[in-house]
């Protein structure tokens, strides 16, 4: 039997590699900018750690979370968001008795157990962006404007910021009860999810993807009619400062995350381009967990990109596909022991190099240059070995050759 990969676990192939790392590439470029810090944290972490951050009534706690018993019997989860672990480590490792903000970014896999479809899959890759002990509005706008900088250096034009505000601990409360009492006069029309979430957090309805809940929801109650004074006036000092820095952006006033420790700013980046599941990145304030994670009282914000809807979007580029530099077609023992030389040369001044491993034909030889797309070939046999010259191939002009210099092949190929 044929053994393959886990549902929803892909393996990422040298094809669709440079894509990914071009990606990477710029988010490091961006964030660098902006004045953030990587930091890698294990994906495995107590599973106290994400019930308690990411909230008991959540579908990932209750459903989508990979969680065992290791060898000592302790519960252990592959962690399905960045934010908990970060926060446990800024924690741990006591990097709040230095003065914030604190700006830390790191990326790699999160994992979920929900039903894989395009851009969604059970192990997927996220950038991850936090800026630690802030509660100023003035970080909430700079993160977006440093998403938005980093999805126009991707080369994404139609994606829309969506923000809104998910009010505080108080002023939430009664837009809590009233959207319970909203959505109770209306149970019956709710999916079986959304009539348990009701007792628990109904504010999870404005979430729900299935169509009688998403026509709910266009007609319940909107945050904004229960703002209090501070986060009101929060809410209106990060708007005023997004359209200082010409960002453009919709009001969402339904807007909600999926995780409980949300409050006050919150923001979707979202495409038409992605069916469904449209958000390409989305994140929030979160200024009560680090206290409830046995941190210090500070304000925290931050958000995620999904790496997978980002290359989904993302048109490829020639340049992510190319082969090899030189190819190296050598002919008889003295030539083939001067192309491994010569290769190991090349290949320490970074140059990507390729040859035979073993005693083939001319013929074969230029057929594996050709499939690998090596930009030039460099055909070496006795008489070129004799004269101290090898005949240079641009296999992307045309097949044009020359004589260059056995002595300096860096040089020629500069």
């Amino acid at each position: 039997m044929t053994i393959q990969a886990v549902r929803g676990m892909k393996d990422l192939l040298p094809n669709d590699a440079g894509k990914w790392r071009f990606i990477e590439t710029k988010a490091r470029e961006v964030f660098g900018a902006f004045g953030f810090q990587e930091i890698r944290v294990p994906i495995l972490e107590r599973t106290e750690l994400f019930a308690r951050s990411i909230g008991q009534a959540t579908d990932i706690v209750e459903k989508e979370m990979y969680t065992f018993s290791d060898r000592s019997g302790d519960s252990l989860t592959l962690r399905p968001e960045a934010t908990a672990g970060i926060l446990r480590a800024y924690i741990e490792n006591k990097l709040h008795a230095s003065p914030g903000p604190h700006k830390l970014f790191t990326l790699g896999p999160m994992f979920r157990h929900e039903r894989p479809q395009k851009g969604r899959l059970r192990q997927f890759h996220q950038l991850d962006v936090e800026v630690l002990d802030d509660q100023g509005p003035q970080s909430d706008a700079e993160l977006m404007v440093m998403l938005t900088h980093l999805l126009e250096r991707l080369g994404l034009t139609k994606i829309v910021l969506k923000v809104n505000s998910l009010g505080c601990p108080d002023c939430r409360p009664a837009f809590r009860q009233a959207l319970l009492e909203f959505f109770q006069n209306r149970k019956d029309r709710l999916c079986e999810d959304c009539q348990r979430r009701l007792s628990t957090n109904p504010l999870r309805v404005l979430d729900c993807k299935a169509e009688g809940c998403k026509d709910l929801a266009e007609r319940a109650p909107v945050m904004a009619d229960f703002l209090c004074a501070p986060c009101w006036n929060h809410f209106k000092a990060v708007r005023d400062l997004l359209r200082a820095a010409n960002v453009y952006f919709e009001d969402a006033p339904r807007l909600v995350r999926g995780l409980d420790y949300y409050v006050r700013t919150t923001f979707e980046a979202v495409t038409g381009d992605l069916g469904a599941q449209n958000a390409v990145a989305g994140g929030g304030r979160y200024d009560g967990l680090l206290a409830e994670l046995g941190g210090p009282a500070q304000g925290c914000i931050g958000f995620g990109a999904g790496i997978e809807r980002l290359a989904l979007l993302i048109e490829d580029r020639p340049e992510w596909q190319a082969g090899p530099e030189l190819f190296i077609a050598a002919l008889g023992e003295e030539a083939r022991l001067w192309a491994f030389k010569q290769a190991l040369e090349l290949r320490k001044q970074g140059r990507w190099v390729e040859l035979s491993h073993e005693a083939k034909s001319l013929k074969a030889q230029m057929r594996r240059a050709d499939k690998l797309g090596a930009a030039r070939v460099l055909i070496v046999g006795e008489s070129e070995m004799a004269a101290g010259v090898g005949q240079l191939k641009d296999m992307k002009a045309g097949g044009q050759q020359r004589e260059v210099s056995l002595e300096d092949v860096a040089q020629a190929l500069a």
